[in-house]
Formats: structure tokens, sequence, C-alpha cells
């Protein structure tokens, strides 16, 4: 395909006015800074049009114009992008932002929102229904992008990742036609999408499982930063004996002073909340609590604890591990060095659980890579604009080297960098070739490049 430097933005921008009028932005007009805000503020890249579309067919729309003048696409639809792939240089950017719609189905059991639609929208319409469909942690991350990539989350051991209860997707292909992805139709795009990421289409719609899940047992319990290598070992010999019910996040946030502090956070989803007490029991006696906050919730206000942890504006960099569980010694003495080393008192260490329901779906029956038990561990450098970046970085880039012998090949797609090719090879594995092959005959031009990024066609296997 033409790069983005021999585009007719010109041409595109004319047509795409006609179309859109004043909801298409370029550089220089009122919206465009609005129109491409992400939530890492480090990202700088400048697309060369900005299209606020409400609907599939403006949507394929405007990749028939982007295909026909040779402009590169990305899309933006949450916004909570730390490596900046929802804008493209000189590209066209399909801001989804405005297609919010959730549809809930309590009788049949399904919950259908927009391509647009962040886990917030979606809870927020499943729970006069007692409803839930399993999100990330972050209620403003966009349900389309977690999905698409993995979704790691609080139900994980229970009900999955995001991408096993999607149950069928609306597509827009890079030629512009739109299409149904599910068992029935088109079953190998289905298939694709389903930890593929938005590399083969743009989804403008997702209908996903829902489950009844009125409350959960959840909250956070944080100890000294002296006491996390005994608490660390501790949570690696209880998330061994947990039930799918239970998952438990750990890892190191900010304390009340900008220290350090480690933290397990349990997410108990069974049906009698109480059956879960006794594993909190066993948390807490991990170590002397420094805050002890766990009480039976909606499972959408849980998610409000982390509300802020992570504030939009800052400046970010994201490396991401899979490291085998049980969890071991290295690695505990790695991340409590990485946590006394910290540059930042924004930056952040997370273990999220993969285990229970989650590992019993076959590896060929989705694109995701990686069906055995592990910790995906985030290492989240974050720290204010202006001021000198490369100490965060380095501690980012140490960290991750330290646990590179002992993790598993590969990593979470929707945290490696863009230039991590190789990684992403590993961590689709033996999918790794068909979803290669789903690239090549569903966007042959290259035109979209996604979360997780996968090399051009013509990149050798």
């Amino acid at each position: 395909m033409s790069s983005a430097a021999t585009g007719d933005v010109a041409s595109a921008a004319a047509r795409l006015r006609a179309l859109l009028g004043d909801r298409l932005h370029e550089p220089g007009e009122p919206g465009f800074d609005t129109a491409t805000h992400l939530w890492n503020a480090a990202v700088d890249r400048v697309p060369a049009l900005v299209a606020r579309c409400l609907d599939a067919d403006e949507v394929a729309a405007a990749i028939r114009v982007a295909a026909r003048c040779h402009l590169p696409v990305s899309v933006r639809s949450g916004g909570h992008d730390w490596a900046g792939r929802a804008l493209r240089d000189g590209g066209l950017v399909l801001d989804l932002t405005g297609l919010r719609a959730v549809r809930v189905d309590a009788e049949r059991g399904t919950v259908t929102v927009a391509g647009g639609a962040t886990a917030a929208d979606l809870l927020a319409a499943a729970a006069p229904d007692d409803l839930v469909v399993p999100t990330g942690v972050v209620r403003d991350v966009g349900m389309a992008g977690l999905t698409l990539a993995g979704g790691y989350g609080p139900l994980c051991g229970r009900f999955g990742l995001a991408l096993d209860n999607l149950l069928g997707a609306e597509v827009v292909l890079p030629d512009g036609r739109r299409v149904t992805a599910d068992p029935r139709h088109d079953a190998e795009l289905y298939w694709a999408l389903r930890g593929g990421g938005g590399n083969v289409g743009v989804v403008t719609e997702l209908r996903y499982r829902a489950h009844r899940l009125p409350a959960v047992l959840a909250g956070m319990i944080m100890f000294a930063l002296a006491e996390a290598p005994a608490v660390l070992r501790g949570y690696a010999a209880l998330i061994a004996d947990a039930p799918d019910e239970l998952t438990v996040m750990a890892g190191f946030l900010p304390g009340p002073a900008g220290e350090p502090v480690v933290f397990v956070c349990p997410f108990y989803s069974g049906p009698d909340l109480d059956a879960g007490r006794p594993w909190l029991d066993r948390l807490r006696a991990l170590g002397t609590p420094l805050v002890d906050q766990v009480d039976p919730l909606p499972y959408a206000d849980a998610l409000r604890m982390f509300d802020g942890g992570m504030v939009d504006g800052n400046h970010y960099l994201l490396r991401t591990r899979w490291l085998p569980s049980p969890l071991a010694d290295g690695a505990v003495d790695a991340l409590v060095d990485a946590a006394r080393q910290v540059t930042s008192p924004f930056s952040a260490l997370a273990l999220h659980h993969f285990h229970g329901a989650a590992t019993r779906v076959r590896l060929g029956d989705t694109a995701f890579g990686l069906r055995a038990e592990h910790l995906l561990t985030e290492i989240i450098a974050a720290w204010p604009p202006g001021g000198d970046a490369s100490p965060h970085h380095a501690w980012a880039e140490r960290t991750s080297a330290a646990l590179a012998p002992l993790a598993l090949p590969g990593g979470y797609p929707n945290l490696l960098a863009p230039t991590e090719t190789e990684r992403v090879r590993l961590a689709y594995g033996a999918n790794w070739a068909r979803l290669r092959r789903a690239k090549r005959h569903y966007d042959s031009r290259d035109l979209l490049t996604a979360v997780p990024t996968l090399p051009p066609s013509g990149h050798p296997e």
C-alpha cells in the first residue's frame, strides 16, 4: 500500500467534508485537539484527518475514502491507549466516541454495545438487571479495544476474558463492506477478532454473553513496602489454591505520601459472598494491613476504586511480561527491587491472575495465544508532563529486563510496544500463522494497524 506521505489528503478531506460536515477535523481547526486526545499525554502523533462517525454507514464510507485516497487508518474508541496506536501520523482517524449505545436483553442474557462504548457505559446499562460482562479494572476503557486483544479483569476466573464472552460483532472491513462475524457468519473473522486486535476490520458493534451477578466481595488491602517479599510469596501460594470465583490482583501502588505500598485486591464473585470471607482472612494474614477496605458491592461500584489511579494527562510508558504461576522467588525479588527503585510517585506495578474459566478455553478456539495459568505483569512508568523522561523509561526497561529470564515467551499484545513485533509473534504461539493469514485475507493492503501491532503483510513470517 502507498505510504501516508503519498496519500491524497486534500481529496480525502473534500470527500469527507461532504459526508460529515463539521464532524471532520483537520489540524488547526476547533475540535481537532479534543478529537486526538489520548489518556497518555506523551503521545505526539499528528493525523491528517479525524472523522467523527456516528454510525456504521459513516464508518464504511470513511474507510472507502481512505482506501481510495491512500491514507492509512486508525481507530479512536475509548482513547485509553498508552502507545498511541489510535493515532497515525498523516493518516485518517475514525473517531468512534460518539457510538456509545448499549442494549440489554435480560431475557436472553446478552448485552450489545456500540464500538465506542466504555466499560462504564456497559455496566451502567446492565446494572438494573443485575447483569455484568467481564471488563478490565478501568471503567473508562473502551470495550472494543479491551475485548479484541484479550480483556483481563477481576472476573477472569469465573467468566473468562472479555473476548471469551463475545458472541458476535458487526464489522466494517477494509474494503468498506459491512459484515457480521459470529459462529454462523464468517467464523474465521470471528476467530481473528477474539484476540487478534483491530487489525482485520473496524468493529462498530459487539454482542456479549452477560452473567447475573448482583454483587461481589471486593476491595483493597495494603501493606508496607517492608512486608512486600512475604506478602507476594503468600499471595503466590494463595492464588494457587483459589477457586474460580476468586481472582486477586496484586502489586505496588503509590501510598498516601507517594511511597510505594504493596497491595492485594480480591474480587470474590461466587453466589454466596460469605464463602469468600475465609479467603479474605488469609489475605489479611499475609502481613499487617495499612488499609483494609473490602465490602460487598455491585461490580460496577467495586471498579470505582481504580478511578483516578492512572491520571489522564500524565506521561506513560508501559512494559509487560507474562510470568508463570506460581510466582517464582526470583520474580518476587525483581518486583520488590523495582518498587524500591521507583522513579516517580505515580508509577505502579500490577499482577493480573489468569486462571479458572479462562484456562479452559481451547487454545485454537480463539486467536488469543496463551491459555495456561499465568500472571500478567504491568510495569507502568508514569510522570507529570515536563522534566526528564529518561529515568522513568530506564526504570521500566530495567524492570522488564530483570523479569525477562523468568517470563513466558511473548506478552499481552495490548501492552506490547509497537516495535516489539517479535514478541507479538511469540504471544500468539501456535495461532500466529492462522492470524497472519486472516490479516492478509481481510486487509491485504495493510490499511489498518491496531493493537496489537502486526507487522506488514510483506514482513517475513
